[in-house]
């Protein structure tokens, strides 16, 4: 499940770096050029999408490295990643395999049957 976990977040972290590149290249379009943003529509929160594009990414690829040693603090990651996604850029056609990845591999990396190691993990 652990290694389940580390290539489903790499891979939902490869994907939404396509996503976030795109997010983050819209949001500089849109400022520089205002004619685009009234024909293809404006954001809404620029600097959600701007800090998303950067962020989620981060988490999901760090979580995914994680969750062969530190399962839990790895899968809490992916969540993380998968809930920033989805909050600044919505579930489409572009997100959900990123979105779903880091679910899936988040829940298999907290749902490993042993613990890390014989110390609690906090």
């Amino acid at each position: 499940m652990r290694n389940a976990a580390l290539v489903l977040g790499i891979i939902g972290g490869l994907i939404a770096m396509v996503v976030g590149f795109f997010g983050y290249g819209y949001t500089e379009v849109v400022r520089a050029h205002q004619e685009v943003g009234e024909i293809f529509g404006t954001v809404d929160n620029e600097a959600l999408v701007r800090v998303s594009s950067f962020v989620a990414p981060l988490l999901a690829i760090a979580g995914g490295a994680m969750a062969k040693i530190r399962a839990l603090w790895g899968g809490g990651l992916l969540l993380l990643s998968a809930a920033l996604m989805y909050h600044a850029f919505g579930f489409g056609v572009f997100t959900m395999f990123p979105i779903g990845f880091c679910i899936v591999g988040g829940v298999l990396a907290v749902a490993a049957g042993k613990p890390d190691e014989a110390k609690a993990h906090f």
